[in-house]
């Protein structure tokens, strides 16, 4: 497999992302602590496209919180595999939850390290593009008739050379009892240059393919960026977007709704909006589930439901997604909730 030439494609990490912030940050900067923030990135490394680090303005701006460490995230609370994925892997690189879909992890690289990432425990791992060997996983989707999707996640899948791409989506194409193939993505507003003809033309090959975009704020929908998605979507991709509900990110109610508006004048349907899962690290970004329940409720009266997503909690331990709403989760007092599985049973949920 070749990489993606990233020499080409703008980031910067390391030492280079410090730098970069420094001068970014000329006069507000003058607060950042270097020593303390590389001592939290020597154990969850920083990465930001030079698109993102463009539109950090002041420290703990919404752009800033996402992609900055910060000492929070040395915090002792969560767990590093709260959704079980390890125990819900029967071979590398798949994630078998639900009878009827599979998520394929087919690339390890991202163009950003997200401080909130599901993934953070994978992060010593990265490299680009795709894992060394998904036969093992092709294999187990060919053998097991019941999936009907396949997702491809990662890391970020478009992160993958073309070429790996396009024998990989080849690939699950040809297996018959896959009708529908489904890819997790930032790329499209993350680093928006890789969204390149040749690239379109292997993705639009595999129609109806569905591309769900991962976007929190309307700050990340630059013109580049809705360029890009734009021709995805003249090239017939199905896209809906993936946002999570983050503390000092976009925790009001006006940013989701120009967030949701965004998308969908850009022809993107807004799909999740997923609370955050309980990742070791990551207690700082949380928002309390009422406070979430109550900033839908509002936009419900203020935007179309075709612009509304579905507000989601995955269970920890592997039990799947529940919809948060007034009338399918019940508070018990003390941060405790009721909610009920993919397959019915009850299970409770401790802020």
């Amino acid at each position: 497999m070749i990489p993606i030439d990233l020499a080409k494609q703008t980031y910067f990490s390391g030492s280079a992302f410090f730098s970069g912030l420094a001068a970014q940050l000329p006069d507000s900067g003058r607060g950042l602590d270097p020593v303390e923030l590389q001592r939290v990135a020597e154990i969850y490394p920083a990465k930001i496209t030079s698109g993102f680090l463009d539109l950090i303005k002041e420290i703990d701006d919404p752009v800033y919180r996402q992609f900055v460490p910060s000492v929070e995230e040395l915090a002792e609370c969560g767990e590093a595999d709260p959704l079980a994925e390890q125990a819900c892997s029967p071979v590398g690189a798949i994630l078998h939850r639900y009878p009827d879909r599979v998520v394929l992890l087919a690339s390890n690289c991202c163009p950003v390290r997200c401080r909130f990432c599901l993934r953070k425990r994978l992060w010593a791992k990265e490299g680009q593009g795709a894992p060394a060997n998904l036969e093992p996983a092709l294999g187990y989707i060919k053998n097991t008739p019941a999936i009907r999707e396949v997702i491809l996640s990662g890391g970020d899948p478009l992160m993958m050379d073309d070429q790996s791409l396009k024998d990989l989506l080849a690939q699950l194409a040809a297996i018959s009892h896959v009708k529908a193939l489904r890819i997790h993505t930032r790329v499209p507003a993350a680093m928006p240059e890789r969204i390149s003809q040749n690239l379109l033309e292997i993705l639009a090959r595999h129609r109806p393919l569905f591309v769900n975009i991962h976007v929190n704020h309307p700050l990340e929908l630059l013109p580049q960026a809705a360029k890009a998605i734009g021709l995805m979507a003249d090239a017939g991709l199905v896209l809906g977007s993936q946002s999570v509900l983050l503390k000092g990110v976009n925790d009001n109610a006006k940013t989701l709704e120009a967030l949701f508006a965004d998308l969908y004048a850009l022809r993107v349907r807004p799909y999740y909006l997923h609370h955050l899962d309980r990742v070791k690290g990551v207690a700082h970004f949380v928002v309390p589930i009422q406070r979430g329940l109550e900033m839908m409720d509002g936009l419900r009266q203020r935007i179309g439901g075709m612009s509304l997503p579905a507000y989601v909690l995955d269970l920890p331990g592997g039990w799947g997604k529940v919809r948060l709403d007034s009338h399918s989760v019940k508070y018990l007092g003390r941060g405790r909730w009721q909610a009920r599985d993919f397959a019915g049973s009850t299970r409770i949920y401790t802020e």
